[in-house]
């Protein structure tokens, strides 16, 4: 086993055991909100830009706090929710459930992590190094960073060599 064995197995390991401790449905929530607040800041940020309009003057900064204001409030919120449901499961005994559902989404997320690792590595010729040919479990990676590749624009796949 190489460098990049005991590197993936960490990842895997880190993930999987903050899942643990953090259960399913307050992992499941956070992920939830952060893709929310990405879709709410992108969406209505020219609308609440606008509304800066009358206490800042330059256009990429009223962009950049609507922006910033926008994913932060949904960030809050959704914090918030996640505490008040974390809560009800441990209340209703569902905690060792949630946290071993919770094990599962941590692994799973590990492994997407990896991919993404992996495609991004594609980019350099780090797949042709030793340590890249000698590594017992970067040949799996590889596989799900194809599968990844294939949901690229072909223009940007094209530039990924595993």
């Amino acid at each position: 086993m190489t460098w990049a064995d005991y590197v993936i197995i960490a990842i895997l390991a880190v993930s999987t055991l903050i899942s643990f401790f953090r259960g399913f449905v307050r992992e499941a929530l956070s992920l939830a909100t952060w893709v929310a607040a990405l879709w709410v800041a992108l969406s209505f940020s020219p609308r609440v830009a606008e509304f800066l309009s009358r206490w800042i003057e330059t256009p990429s900064i009223r962009s950049l706090v609507a922006i910033l204001v926008l994913f932060l409030l949904v960030l809050l919120a959704g914090g918030i929710l996640s505490f008040l449901v974390s809560a009800l499961v441990e209340k209703t005994g569902m905690s060792g459930t949630d946290r071993a559902l919770g094990m599962i989404f941590g692994l799973v997320r590990g492994v997407v992590l990896v991919g993404v690792l992996v495609l991004l590595a594609g980019l350099t010729p780090a797949p042709r190094d030793p340590w890249w040919q000698a590594s017992r479990l970067m040949p799996y990676f590889v596989e799900v960073a194809q599968w990844m590749r294939g949901w690229l624009p072909p223009d940007v796949a094209d530039d990924i060599r595993l």
